[in-house]
């Protein structure tokens, strides 16, 4: 078993690998921690779930948060006696990346590409339902050529109570009724859900028209399922896309 870790703004999605098996996650705020506290954490989390740092045989991390690397790697060495694998520059992926400068593509946008290739074979669209939306392209050749990167949900919901006065935090949600809100909170709700399912629907859309109208469209991520459910582009949903293909990274660069 392998532990792998996604490194988000707002969260942290830890699992537990078997084989290509999901067997444990868990989710918490990417909050700064020092070594000690990341290592007590990551213990207790695999403690709670039956797994001894006995059963672990290695680790890997992809984060967008570069300061919390080097707490990443130092608590798996100290407290679970592991190295952690970093995904970035001198990993191998089997995935050329056809962009202007691949050192700016986000980590977790190269795992999902990597998984969505191993899964389903290009061309496919992935859409990530995390702290940004992002929607990334891999032609039929298996190259990542490119995205889109918006806002996230639960980032225009937090950006409305923030500049607006008058409008309260509202839970994230889709509305119970129909478009037209009946009060502020109805009304806020039906303008996150719809907008954000509006947006997600026309970009998939276009990038599947540019990249190969053939091309599958899948999603992940914290609101992969909500989305996926009522989206007219999104034909397949795995949350745990990201952690499937860190596994897979791992086979490929420890693993002879």
């Amino acid at each position: 078993m392998i532990l792998v870790l996604d490194v988000g703004n707002t969260t942290t999605t830890l699992g537990v690998v078997d084989g290509e098996r999901v067997v444990h996650t868990a989710r918490v705020r990417t909050d700064p921690r020092t070594t000690d506290e990341l290592g007590v954490l990551l213990v207790q989390l695999l403690t709670h779930r039956g797994v001894a740092p006995a059963d672990l045989q290695g680790a890997i991390c992809s984060s967008v948060v570069p300061s919390v690397r080097y707490a990443v790697e130092e608590a798996c060495r100290r407290y679970l006696e592991v190295d952690c694998v970093q995904v970035g520059k001198g990993i191998k992926t089997g995935m050329k990346l056809r962009v202007d400068n691949p050192r700016e593509v986000g980590a977790d946008r190269i795992v999902n590409a990597v998984a969505a290739l191993h899964r389903w074979g290009g061309p496919v669209v992935v859409v990530d339902f995390g702290t940004a939306t992002t929607v990334d392209a891999v032609n039929h050749k298996g190259e990542y050529v490119g995205g889109v990167i918006a806002p996230g949900f639960r980032v225009a919901g937090e950006a409305l109570f923030e500049r607006a006065a008058q409008l309260p935090r509202v839970e994230v949600a889709r509305p119970s009724g129909g478009v037209i809100g009946t009060n502020t909170v109805h009304a806020m709700q039906s303008g996150l859900w719809n907008g954000t399912l509006g947006m997600v629907d026309h970009l998939a859309r276009a990038v599947r028209l540019e990249l190969d109208p053939e091309a599958r469209v899948v999603a992940t991520g914290g609101y992969a399922q909500l989305f996926g459910e009522a989206s007219q582009e999104i034909t397949e949903v795995d949350r745990f896309l990201t952690l499937r293909g860190l596994a897979l990274l791992y086979r490929r660069n420890v693993r002879p």
